[in-house]
């Protein structure tokens, strides 16, 4: 996909793919809105059901050509809805989040449709640990917008790394001979400008001869 800015994004997932396209018409648009509700809720899914939903809309215009009220067609999809929902409650088993392995596994099945599937094995691992890493003792919820992804050019996905704690996307100051690796340093976080601050007057000074600069250094 080629992005408005002309950088190309090679994906294979449609909630990026239908995120990147400008489409005009309302149903397509009601598309991707529900792709994107399906990667906020779950992740993962999300050309499944744009699929099934086109499914859906194809069935339902078969329905008004015959005559059939859009009212029935509705409440009708509303009594699958509760079908549907009985079934995968039935064939569901609770998720122990405690079992690190199975997680894996989970997360492991969510990427085997992605591009980074022969990766999958590196970074499962790193996903379930990020996750629970910033859901709390309680397990109640995670805030994804906790863990950052920090992009670096020429680097590989075998070299992708879980950081635990802040990363700082800035290359170290070494102009001055300094160190540019600490282990176990101390970071001072200051809420004030280290630079001398400007005064809020602009003044100017004539200089008309060599006399007057010389006494302006001495002084």
């Amino acid at each position: 996909v080629q992005t408005e800015t002309g950088d190309v994004l090679v994906t294979n997932d449609g909630a990026t793919i239908l995120e990147k396209m400008n489409v005009q018409h309302p149903a397509a648009k009601t598309l991707v809105q529900l792709s994107k509700a399906q990667d906020i809720e779950a992740g993962d899914g999300t050309t499944s059901v744009v699929v099934i939903c086109g499914a859906l809309l194809e069935a339902s215009l078969e329905l008004l050509e015959i005559g059939i009220h859009p009212t029935i067609i509705s409440e009708c999809f509303q009594i699958g809805l509760d079908k549907s929902l009985g079934v995968l409650e039935s064939m569901a088993s609770p998720v122990d989040l405690e079992n690190r392995e199975e997680l894996v596994r989970a997360a492991s099945t969510s990427l085997n449709s992605k591009v980074v599937a022969q990766h999958a094995s590196l970074l499962a691992p790193l996903s379930v640990d990020a996750v629970l890493s910033i859901a709390g003792d309680e397990r109640l919820g995670a805030d994804l917008r906790n863990i950052r992804v920090v992009k670096k050019l020429a680097g590989t996905v075998d070299e992708t790394e879980l950081i635990p704690g802040l990363l700082l996307n800035q290359s170290a100051e070494s102009g001055a001979s300094g160190p540019t690796r600490i282990e176990k340093a101390k970071i001072a976080l200051i809420q004030f400008q280290l630079s001398p601050p400007k005064t809020d007057m602009e003044n100017s000074v004539i200089v008309q001869d060599y006399a007057a600069m010389d006494r302006i250094l001495k002084e």
